[in-house]
């Protein structure tokens, strides 16, 4: 590409394509227009960062992409309820998680205490995991090897699924 200008029009060039991976991201008009103006700004505070002969499409669905995921990632933290009392591990639902309903409630009800009975190793780690927190995050706030917190949340979702392999 020719300088600023030349990136630019590929950047407007690109709005359609843009806002068509958008609407298959977000399902909804207003945010994939709101994810396409992100991705746009960025790619325009980035320009240095692109390699001329690269495949511009595909660099710029990816910083659209990354958007999405860091934004999902932001959200579902913002939503998300920690109860840190020490008898109670709760999944950490979002506030909108379609709890209400008196069989859905039972059925969290019974999932609490099935994680209830599992050793704290194994129900921290998974509560956390549960509640939006990044391995890498757990690993460090429980002081523990990034392969063992892995592991335990894997084990521990394993065992849940055997445990409520009926409900489906």
């Amino acid at each position: 590409m020719n300088g600023s200008t030349s990136f630019q029009d590929s950047i407007l060039g690109m709005q359609s394509n843009l806002l068509s991976f958008a609407l298959k991201l977000t399902l909804n008009k207003e945010e994939a227009e709101d994810l396409v103006q992100d991705t746009t700004l960025k790619a325009l505070n980035n320009e240095d960062k692109y390699v001329a002969n690269a495949n511009f499409k595909g660099w710029m669905l990816t910083i659209m992409r990354n958007i999405f995921i860091n934004n999902y990632r932001k959200n579902t933290r913002e939503n998300t309820v920690i109860d840190s009392s020490e008898d109670c591990y709760h999944l950490n639902l979002s506030q909108d998680s379609g709890i209400g309903t008196p069989e859905t409630s039972y059925a969290m009800q019974e999932i609490y205490t099935i994680l209830a009975g599992f050793a704290p190793d194994f129900r921290k780690p998974f509560s956390m995991h549960v509640a939006g927190y990044k391995y890498e995050e757990i690993s460090d706030k429980l002081n523990m090897p990034l392969g063992t917190v892995k592991s335990r949340i894997f084990f521990t979702r394993k065992r849940l699924r055997e445990i409520l392999k009926d409900y489906r």
